[in-house]
């Protein structure tokens, strides 16, 4: 048998629960689904803008998450949809990242 790793498809609905059940504990419950939405789409945002997306580039991707980090804190202090602090952004990227990590999406 293959010991190739299986690469699950990406769901945003798991995405979401799984983001909200690993927020820090004093974290949990503060956010709705859009915004935790907002920060992931401006995470992806970065990856497209980085050309991370290209499905016909092969090579390995190496994200930078103080570039990251900063991109996102710019762009929501800019479009100000909700005022979260540099913890929160971290907290949420954390479990979009971590999310990811558990699908295997950048290996």
């Amino acid at each position: 048998m293959s010991e190739e790793k299986k690469v699950l498809e990406y769901d945003e609905d798991d995405s979401l629960k799984f983001i909200q059940e690993n927020l820090p504990k004093e974290m949990q419950g503060e956010f709705s689904d859009d915004e935790i939405n907002y920060i992931v789409d401006l995470i992806y945002e970065f990856y497209e803008e980085k050309g991370f997306l290209d499905e016909n580039d092969d090579t390995e991707i190496e994200i930078d998450e103080d570039e990251l980090l900063e991109y996102i804190f710019e762009n929501a202090r800019e479009d100000a949809i909700r005022e979260y602090t540099d913890e929160q952004i971290e907290a949420i990227v954390a479990g979009e990242l971590a999310y990811c990590d558990t699908l295997n999406l950048f290996e």
